[in-house]
């Protein structure tokens, strides 16, 4: 028996878990963004060496794009807070407010993935957050519609700020009930705008 054949790993190679590679993968793009995390850490993180991680994604990018895409799915209750018939002001407010609470969740991981991978010096990897930006946007604005259609716009673009903002001092350290407060200061807005408008 050669050298060679006696470090040949006994058994089956161990199954590759996509899912639990791409919890790792976020959790370092969130913390570090797109372009502060390079594709050995992220091999590392995920169990993997470079060729494979390749293999299974594609790219630094591509990997980027399919956690942002997971990630945008699930980060928050949009479709459950803004749904038909839900009061137009209780609704935003609640989605605010959810908000600051998700971005203060994890000291590790603060803010929006979403909203600060729109910010980033990467074009291609910021073009992508920024449609998964203009999706929840768009979302809003057809939520008010419905019911405030004058109005539709300017929600939209007032939410996509705050939410942006509290973000940012999720990122920048702000305890959870300051970013609360401000989600309550803005609730108050949107509610004035929408009650004037009545």
């Amino acid at each position: 028996m050669t050298v060679k054949e006696k470090s040949k790993p006994r058994g089956r190679p161990r199954a590759f878990d996509r899912e639990a590679a791409l919890d790792r993968a976020q959790a370092l793009f969130h913390a570090q963004g797109y372009e502060g995390v390079g594709v050995a850490a992220l091999a590392e993180a995920m169990g993997v060496n470079p060729p494979s991680l390749y293999a299974a994604f594609g790219s630094k990018a591509q990997l980027f794009e399919e956690v942002l895409d997971r990630y945008a799915r699930a980060a928050l209750p949009v479709d459950a807070l803004l749904h038909d018939g839900a009061p137009p002001a209780a609704a935003l407010a609640a989605l605010l407010r959810e908000a600051a609470y998700i971005y203060t969740q994890d000291p590790q991981a603060p803010g929006c993935l979403v909203l600060e991978g729109a910010r980033g010096a990467d074009p291609d990897a910021a073009l992508h957050a920024r449609v998964w930006r203009e999706a929840s946007a768009a979302r809003v604005r057809a939520f008010i519609a419905a019911t405030h259609p004058a109005d539709a716009d300017v929600v939209a673009d007032y939410m996509v700020s705050i939410m942006s903002g509290l973000s940012a001092d999720a990122r920048a350290g702000h305890a959870r009930a300051r970013l609360v407060a401000v989600a309550e200061m803005a609730a108050l807005a949107i509610e004035a705008m929408l009650d004037r408008a009545d």
